[in-house]
């Protein structure tokens, strides 16, 4: 997690992270078993090409607030604990 660190991910509002989710909407990113895939941000939902049910972005919260409180102990998806962890992780390790 040290270059989301760097990169001020963890320094954004949900807000401001939502809208740089929508920037990067259609591009590929790589779960963490390396599995490609896409999303597109509907109103308050991400939804993946590679899921049926969608990401809300209340759930993105959750996640962002657990990994501000102790972003150490965020070692792979399963430490986040939400629904949609993996692709949660693997955009937030891959946004610029």
């Amino acid at each position: 997690m040290k270059t989301n660190v760097e990169a001020g991910i963890l320094e954004l509002t949900i807000d401001e992270l939502w809208e740089l989710l929508k920037e990067h909407q259609n591009k590929e990113f790589l779960t963490a078993k390396k599995l490609p895939f896409t999303y597109e941000i509907r109103g308050g939902e991400m939804f993946v090409d590679r899921r049926s049910k969608s990401i809300t972005k209340a759930t993105f919260q959750r996640a962002l607030e657990k990994m501000k409180e102790n972003p150490e102990k965020i070692t792979g998806p399963k430490s986040l604990n939400v629904f949609g962890a993996p692709y949660i992780l693997a955009v937030l390790k891959g946004l610029p």
